[in-house]
């Protein structure tokens, strides 16, 4: 107690100043309109100042969480695409197929799960991303993957248990076919190596009316990949006097320094198609059967 006076004593003009000073301020601005009016103005914006910092800290320490919960509502949406249907003929079959039809009767023919990324290279010629989902999961050999915004990311070609493998579009071996939306055309997208945003469009017909920011998607090409699915846009027209054809430089439609979520797509009668496949080349590249 003996300190608090001692302490009054010695600050006690400081102090005395102080109180004057707040009960001048606040007769100011109870009893003059002008500066009431100013200082709740420099109250609001320093409370709105204070607040709206206070959120941006908020939202980063739970950004993690609404990704997740974003990401989920993606995942919802993307499996009730109509691509992810078909119609099955039920003409001969009373019963078609166990999988879940929707109201209109098709029956679904992909799924989208979503997984984390644990790791992603851009930077190499040879780039993969591992993510936290395997066979355990039902994720095997020759899946599509895609970013969380629907955008062709690569493909699985390698799983254990809990984690798969995924060759990313960053891959100089990596080659897929892809359609032009507007025309119908369809080429060869591959990696030249240099930009990790940027992927080369080939054998697209200088016939096509190719213009900037023309839309790049998935075709039917790919038992695995749903069709009309986001690859890029078209970034650059490169002409090449040499040939009849088109190099377009294609921005990608995923941002693949910051994938963070995906969805890896399984086709649901993938083991039937391939199957047909198999039995279809085996029936007509078997010389024995020809020959009968």
């Amino acid at each position: 107690m003996r300190n608090i006076f001692l302490f009054i004593r010695r600050y006690f003009t400081f102090l005395s100043f102080l109180l004057l000073q707040a009960a001048s301020l606040w007769f100011l601005f109870t009893y003059n309109r002008f500066h009431r009016a100013k200082g709740l103005g420099v109250a609001n914006e320093m409370s709105g100042f204070f607040n709206s910092n206070y959120n941006m800290a908020e939202d980063f320490f739970t950004m993690r969480e609404e990704n997740r919960r974003v990401h989920k509502m993606n995942d919802s949406l993307l499996n009730r695409m109509p691509t992810n249907f078909v119609i099955a003929d039920t003409s001969v079959r009373l019963v078609t197929d166990s999988i879940p039809n929707d109201t209109l009767g098709r029956v679904r023919h992909f799924i989208w799960r979503d997984a984390q990324v644990m790791y992603n290279t851009v930077n190499s010629e040879k780039n993969y991303l591992q993510i936290n989902k395997g066979s355990s999961n039902g994720v095997r050999d020759e899946m599509g993957v895609f970013s969380s915004d629907g955008s062709l990311v690569g493909k699985v070609i390698n799983v254990s248990p809990n984690f798969s493998q995924v060759m990313s579009l960053l891959h100089v071996q990596n080659k897929a076919s892809v359609l032009v939306k507007k025309t119908g055309h369809a080429g060869i997208i591959s990696w030249d190596a240099k930009d990790p945003r940027f992927l080369l469009l080939n054998n697209i017909p200088k016939s096509d009316s190719i213009a900037m920011g023309d839309t790049i998607i998935t075709g039917n090409y790919s038992i695995s990949i749903p069709p009309g699915m986001m690859v890029g846009r078209v970034a650059e027209i490169i002409q090449d006097n040499t040939t009849n054809f088109y190099v377009l430089k294609i921005r990608t439609g995923a941002n693949f320094q910051s994938l963070q979520q995906v969805f890896v797509v399984e086709n649901l009668q993938y083991d039937e198609q391939t199957k047909l496949l198999e039995e279809t080349r085996k029936k007509v590249d078997d010389p024995k059967r020809n020959t009968r």
